[in-house]
């Protein structure tokens, strides 16, 4: 959550630690355009140092002691993890060499800013006075904290490590990988490996440098840079105050005025069966219009403007919450029950026989069955070799939902009783059908 950070207290480093420490963190960012930290330690205006995304979604790491690296590159990835690492030495004779950024895998040598440390300078960041912060910085009395996801979290303290000791390039895909059990011989003193599987406040490198929830909750998420999972998409949403959160899985704010808001997945597929739910979480009694549910292709996502439902594109397809009709192309007609406050909506998608299924609470409407096949019983037909996204509509701007792509939680809330999941991909309150997986990079793959 917004508002969560971790800490625990250090010991006094040595002279060689104070001057050379590695920190790799795997990162998936949710909300973008704000100052976020990642990491930081403040005991006065001359001592403090932090990691952090800046409003303009660069990536800082700045030291009291006189560095200031500010990357010209922008981060505004939600859909994925980002491998960072921040390497110091200031022992090195090269300015440059005393403080290096990798980003998976590749240094990063563009910078807005770039000031480095003297040489032999201890590091602020270093400081025992005050505790230091995972998720979140203090700067003139302000907290600013991720708004995000943070997976394997590694800090060595007075040892230098590359992006390689964390991660390497896979030889089918090309793509920069998480090495879930990197060999790395020296912590140090305040080292730690935080986040390694689970939410457990456990430290996985020998210091046992168990660490404090403080500020919030601490949230498990099947989400990680093993199998990153689909969640609503930031980049697409309606202009007027909207706002999503809880890892983009919710949305729980008021806008000013009603109007027909939509909301789009951030994975979307071309063939293969998939699953998520869709919660109730408010429904007005005086909104006959609220929520439709369902997929819509994804070159007809109308993203950027209000008053727009994703079921009047020729390849939108949904489930009207309030009637229980079905709709495309901006047309309805009868299918199922009608839903209310706490119901959930499954959404089953055959992109293999162009099929759709909607469920309530578990029961699939229209007495439709997933697994029929082409046969489609109880589905609604859609155009074939076309890829779809998860596509959402809202009228009211009181009422609120959350979605569950597989993570097994519906905002902070983790399901009561999960179903059943042959594919052993994802977490559903209910049982998805035979066949069918989350809408995930490995579900992708199965």
């Amino acid at each position: 959550m917004a508002s969560t950070y971790l800490t625990f207290t250090q010991q006094t480093p040595s002279t060689a630690e104070a001057q050379k420490f590695t920190i790799s963190m795997w990162v998936k960012r949710c909300g973008l355009a704000s100052i976020q930290g990642l990491y930081g330690n403040t005991y006065s205006n001359t001592h403090r140092g932090y990691i952090y995304f800046d409003s303009s979604d660069r990536l800082v790491f700045f030291d009291s002691s006189g560095t200031s690296l500010v990357t010209s590159r922008k981060f505004r990835d939600i859909t994925g993890f980002s491998h960072i690492v921040v390497a110091t030495d200031t022992t090195q004779g090269t300015a440059s060499n005393r403080v290096k950024i990798y980003v998976n895998g590749v240094q990063v040598t563009a910078f807005d800013t770039e000031t480095y440390p003297n040489q032999n300078q201890d590091l602020k960041i270093m400081n025992t006075t005050n505790t230091p912060y995972m998720g979140r910085i203090v700067e003139a009395g302000t907290s600013y904290y991720l708004d995000g996801v943070l997976s394997h979290v590694h800090f060595t303290q007075g040892y230098v490590y590359q992006a390689s000791d964390f991660g390497s390039t896979d030889a089918t895909t090309g793509q920069w990988k998480i090495n879930t059990s990197p060999t790395i011989s020296n912590y140090g003193t305040n080292g730690f490996w935080w986040l390694k599987d689970s939410i457990a406040t456990t430290d996985h490198s020998p210091n046992s440098n168990t660490f404090t929830v403080s500020g919030g909750t601490l949230t498990k998420t099947e989400d990680n840079p093993s199998n990153v999972f689909c969640t609503l998409n930031n980049n697409t949403l309606p202009s007027d105050q909207v706002n999503i959160n809880t890892g983009n899985l919710a949305k729980t704010n008021t806008p000013t005025s009603n109007a027909w808001r939509s909301f789009y997945g951030t994975i979307g597929a071309i063939s293969g069966k998939y699953y998520f739910e869709f919660k109730i979480d408010n429904i007005e009694s005086s909104d006959t219009n609220n929520f439709w549910v369902g997929i819509v292709n994804s070159d007809e996502q109308t993203h950027s403007s209000n008053n727009s439902k994703f079921y009047e594109e020729g390849q939108g397809y949904g489930y009207h919450a309030k009637t229980g009709n079905k709709g495309n192309n901006n047309q309805t007609f009868s299918y199922g029950n009608s839903s209310t406050t706490n119901d959930i909506i499954g959404v089953a998608m055959d992109l293999d026989n162009a099929k759709l299924y909607f469920s309530k609470n578990g029961t699939w409407q229209d007495s439709g069955d997933p697994t029929s096949g082409s046969t489609g019983t109880g589905a609604m037909i859609i155009a074939a070799n076309t890829m779809y996204v998860p596509a959402f509509s809202q009228y009211y701007g009181n009422e609120h939902f959350s979605v569950n792509f597989g993570n097994g939680y519906f905002g902070t809330t983790a399901v009561s009783s999960a179903g059943t999941n042959a594919s052993g991909n994802g977490i559903f309150e209910y049982d998805v059908p035979t066949g069918y997986t989350a809408l995930s990079t490995k579900g992708l793959n199965l």
